[in-house]
């Protein structure tokens, strides 16, 4: 079987890479096409597989991936099936379904989200800049927003990455679909689950990007003094380097090693944006530690709460993306944390193993074709 690959960019390994790259034990030999691949970035994972990239793909507008979205549908329409394939999936939250199909292709795409920055967190976006250039922001976010519209059946099964995003879905798009949830890699559940280190420190893990809300997270910190150790990147970090105080530390991206060294050290993960799905959280559930988040999308399908049984608790929630409401939960969770289980919470992520979304997937795939 023949088939081609469509995802929005290779740059950063997150959510939607790892989802492709389950996608490729299923397709090894498919065919991969994106906006953006930085090999230097991304590491060896594609090594192995026939890329395709868009006329974007040049060093300048690369570094610059996030913030030319004006040129996103260019660059999709520049991407030209080189064969004839059997099947084209899209890994969707930017523009990848928009692929010009002919020979009529069945087209399955997998969505993340729709455009988030178009639809459902635009303002949020918006928000983020200097007002000055609001109005300029809006225009553009408009123009994708029609471009997207006129994608929408391109599509001939829409796979939601949780019941959160097919809601989007048929709000959005009008469209129905199937809930798969996204893979949580089966070797974190292998690994020793990390009990032996003091743990003295809360994590932030994942982009630092607006709709992440790690802001709040800053403030909260700020006034309580507590240990916060912050992984990642994105358009606000150095924006909150300079808010926060000394007890805030500001690690970037790290290897996965390196990143594990905190975990053994972690009380919980702070999670304070909506969230499309959000694997991070079931990540790092995989070795036994707890999640505090904001009661809201994803997380909603992701984290179970049990305060009057912790120990059949994966996380704790806090009710608005509020100082008060995130203060008020930590102090909870603190008198609580000992009575936390890390065995009932990694078997608990283990419900969203990569090996489960390989299968339901396949099912999905059979039951299309026998349509």
């Amino acid at each position: 079987m023949k088939v081609a690959i469509i995802h929005y960019w290779f740059v950063t390994r997150r959510g939607g890479e790892k989802v492709v790259e389950s996608l490729l034990k299923i397709y090894p030999d498919a065919d991969i096409y994106t906006l953006f691949y930085d090999k230097n970035k991304y590491g060896n994972s594609l090594v192995n597989q026939t890329i395709y990239t868009s006329i974007l793909n040049i060093p300048f507008l690369k570094k610059r991936y996030q913030k030319v979205f004006p040129l996103y549908p260019l660059g999709i329409k520049s991407l030209k099936l080189k064969r004839k394939y059997d099947l084209i999936i899209s890994s969707e939250s930017g523009p990848a379904k928009g692929i010009h199909i002919g020979n009529n292709t069945p087209h399955i795409c997998y969505i993340h989200s729709p455009m988030r920055y178009c639809w459902s967190h635009k303002e949020t976006y918006v928000n983020a800049v200097s007002p000055i250039l609001r109005p300029l922001l809006s225009f553009f976010l408009n123009r994708l927003k029609n471009y997207d519209k006129s994608t929408i059946d391109n599509v001939n099964l829409y796979l939601s990455n949780s019941k959160n995003v097919a809601n989007r879905v048929k709000k959005y798009y009008q469209k129905d679909s199937e809930v798969v949830y996204p893979p949580i890699a089966d070797v974190l559940f292998t690994k020793p689950l990390p009990t032996d280190t003091e743990k003295d420190i809360f994590l932030s893990f994942g982009a630092i990007t607006p709709y992440k809300r790690i802001d709040l997270l800053i403030d909260v910190f700020n006034k309580n003094g507590k240990q916060l150790v912050i992984i990642g990147d994105g358009s606000e970090k150095l924006k909150l380097e300079k808010k926060a105080n000394k007890n805030i530390t500001f690690k970037g991206n790290l290897a996965w090693e390196e990143i594990e060294y905190f975990f053994a050290r972690s009380k919980a993960l702070l999670f304070p944006g909506e969230e499309d799905f959000g694997m991070i959280p079931l990540e790092v559930m995989a070795y036994g530690i707890p999640v505090i988040a904001y009661k809201k999308g994803g997380a909603l399908e992701t984290i179970i709460e049990n305060r009057n049984n912790i120990k059949e608790s994966s996380g704790l929630f806090f009710d608005n993306q509020k100082i008060e409401a995130i203060e008020e939960t930590i102090k909870f969770f603190e008198k609580e944390h000992q009575n936390f289980n890390p065995i009932w919470i990694r078997n608990h992520a283990k419900k969203f193993s990569e090996e489960i979304f390989i299968s339901n997937i396949k099912k999905q795939i059979k039951k299309f074709e026998n349509k």
